[in-house]
């Protein structure tokens, strides 16, 4: 789970990491209650990357530029997200700006520390950061890093600041079940002082439930019901978004891995990795196509479930009654196959629903509605 800039800042400033004064607000009009001390960052609140490029954040020299800001930034999209508030923090006095993170890294079988003397928006354009393996254990060994830094940092000052924020930041990453804590840039200001100008931190959505005060605090930051992902995992679903238009309901992860190739393959784009095999019942059916039905930018939906344990005929009553049920009108593209398969057209004769035995004419099918539904 990624978290938004200001949820964030709240979690390294809980670990004792600096991070500038800030405010939150929904609107224009709640904007025009505050005093501002121009000039002013008003920065899109989206758990997604990109925002500085994408013209998410921008720098306000007067109140009045302020709200036009808020307004311009809460009616865009970045990445598929549209912003409910915008975060406004003084503008900084940057003497110059560098990139700190912790992430987990599978080959080292624990989290690496990353450092590069140059940090902002193009930090990957530039030379590969330095690297710390800490390991499985989580033990930070300061003089080791140190040694690492000295190779490339040569304010002996900003390395030894480097080394307190980087135990801090493996301490939360740790405690906190987080994939990455990245804070880019690092901002070293006139006085000496460093402050993170901006945060990334992921979550391992899977320890969820270990986390009961952030998923609190994300919804009410946003006021309103849990995301998608959220929801897919209460109900033993595995939803990954991408930037595609076809939604995909699959079983398996083999198979839904290779269906989006083929996706792929047939011209289209997959809007999301979607496995339900660990729930495999009506009721994570039906969680399936409320998720893809309820986002915009999937046109088609294509379900593609091979059975061997499944059985394709209840597989097929239960899919029948839910396109009895469903609201939307976003079309839908079958391929049941498997287990008990051929009594599926049985089942789906006269309700108007076709099922595919070949999954690459599903796929096709798909592709093609997805194509004609873009230049619509």
């Amino acid at each position: 789970m990624l978290l938004t800039e200001h949820e964030g800042k709240r979690l390294l400033r809980e670990a004792g990491i600096k991070v500038p004064p800030g405010t939150l607000v929904r609107s224009p009009a709640a904007l025009a209650r505050r005093k501002l001390a121009c000039p002013v960052a008003v920065k899109a609140q989206v758990p997604s990357g990109g925002r500085g490029k994408a013209g998410g954040v921008v720098r306000a020299a007067t109140a009045a530029a302020a709200r036009r800001a808020a307004r311009r930034i809460l009616g865009m999209r970045f990445g598929g997200e549209k912003p409910s508030a915008v975060l406004v923090e003084p503008w900084l006095a940057i003497r110059r700006e560098v990139y700190l993170s912790v992430t987990v890294d599978p080959a080292a079988d624990g989290y690496v520390l990353l450092y590069s003397p140059h940090g902002g928006v193009d930090i990957e354009g530039g030379e590969p950061p330095l690297r710390y393996a800490i390991g499985p254990a989580h033990r930070f060994r300061s003089y080791r890093l140190r040694e690492i830094l000295a190779t490339a940092e040569r304010d002996a000052a900003l390395r030894e600041k480097v080394v307190a924020l980087g135990r801090r930041l493996v301490e939360l990453a740790s405690s906190r079940d987080c994939v990455t804590v990245e804070i880019n840039p690092l901002a070293l200001l006139e006085d000496g002082s460093v402050v993170a100008a901006d945060a990334k931190v992921v979550r391992d959505e899977c320890a969820a439930f270990r986390a009961a005060d952030i998923q609190a605090a994300v919804e009410a930051t946003h006021r309103r019901e849990p995301k998608p992902i959220a929801r897919a995992l209460a109900g033993d679903l595995m939803l990954v978004w991408l930037d595609g238009d076809v939604g995909l309901i699959s079983g398996g992860a083999g198979m839904t891995m290779a269906t989006m190739d083929l996706i792929g393959d047939a011209g289209g784009r997959p809007a999301c990795f979607l496995d339900c095999s660990a729930n495999p019942t009506p009721g994570g059916y039906r969680l399936a196509f409320d998720l893809l039905d309820h986002e915009p930018k999937v046109k088609v939906i294509l379900v593609s479930i091979f059975g061997g344990l499944t059985q394709m005929d209840r597989v097929a009553r239960v899919m029948k009654e839910i396109m009895q049920e469903r609201k939307s009108r976003k079309p839908v593209v079958f391929r049941l196959n498997g287990t008990n398969a051929r009594r599926v057209e049985e089942i789906f004769a006269g309700s108007g629903l076709h099922n595919h035995t070949a999954l690459e004419d599903a796929v096709a099918e798909a592709a093609a509605i997805a194509r004609k539904g873009a230049r619509a």
